[in-house]
């Protein structure tokens, strides 16, 4: 058996991802996606309400400006913090 990966342009969708991020204040993020959509995120509520350590240093914001935009997604720190582009693009980050 010959397992191969499926080219999702042959069932009609590309998949979305982030091709821009630019910070607007108080641990919010204007996010452009390659679908045209422009959603600001507001990452402020998830920071401040996470107990885990590796999430919570972001709360400072001086560490929460080291995001950038890679392989289609909004990353911190080579990938320690990163969320799915569908939660983006929602605005829902949980």
């Amino acid at each position: 058996m010959r397992i191969v990966e499926e080219n999702s342009v042959l069932y009609g969708f590309e998949p979305i991802e982030v091709i821009s991020a630019e910070y607007k204040g108080d641990f919010k993020v204007q996010i452009g996606f390659s679908n045209g959509d422009i959603r600001v995120v507001d990452f402020k509520p998830f920071l401040t309400g996470t107990t885990h350590p590796a999430i919570k240093k972001y709360a400072d914001e001086n560490l929460f400006l080291s995001f950038k935009v890679l392989d289609g997604n909004l990353i911190w720190n080579d990938w320690d913090m990163i969320f799915p582009v569908s939660d983006l693009i929602t605005g829902r980050i949980i």
